[in-house]
Parts: structure tokens; sequence; C-alpha cells
């Protein structure tokens, strides 16, 4: 079974390369995932998708400062594993038009 793919360029232990683009990717997902399967993933599941699932905590109204918390607790311990993965998502807008 085929099922239709959105890849981000987003070195591992770091932060994605257009970061416009993953906010564009992230928000899609959160909103499709209301009606579909959204699945976010990368090669370990920690550092990337927590991040992600984090940002996407934020579209759903957790608070940045407590999102990494709330998918460390919800999702996997190890999830953002960066200071700069970390700052990325308390920097995150829920709103379009920032990163």
């Amino acid at each position: 079974m085929t099922w239709e793919t959105r890849w981000l360029r987003w070195p591992d232990f770091w932060l994605p390369s257009d970061r416009t683009e993953t906010a564009k990717a992230l928000r899609e997902a959160w909103e499709r995932a209301e009606t579909e399967r959204v699945e976010i993933a990368c090669a370990g599941g920690h550092g990337r998708t927590g991040t992600a699932l984090a940002c996407l905590a934020v579209l759903d109204g957790v608070p940045n400062g407590e999102a990494v918390a709330y998918v460390r607790a919800h999702y996997a311990p190890r999830a953002v594993e960066t200071p700069w993965q970390r700052r990325f998502v308390t920097r995150f807008h829920a709103r379009p038009g920032g990163a």
C-alpha cells in the first residue's frame, strides 16, 4: 500500500533547513489529523520526531514552554534531543507566518 508522503530536509540532531516550509508542513499535518491518519517519523524517533510532535502540541494549544515536557511525558522521555531543538519549539508560532 502506498500513501502520500512529505519529506523535509532536516539533518539529524539539528533543525529543519527550511523553517517556513516545516511550519507549513506541521500545520497541514495538524489540520489533516482531524480527519486522516498522519504519521511523523525520523530515523531514531526522538529528536526530529519529538521536535515535530512538540510543535504539533503547540498548534493544539499546549504552551510553547510546556510542549517539550508534554511530549516527553506522553510520547518518549528522550524526545527533543538538543538545546536548539528545544529552542525551536519555544519559538514555534501557532499562527501562520511564523516558524
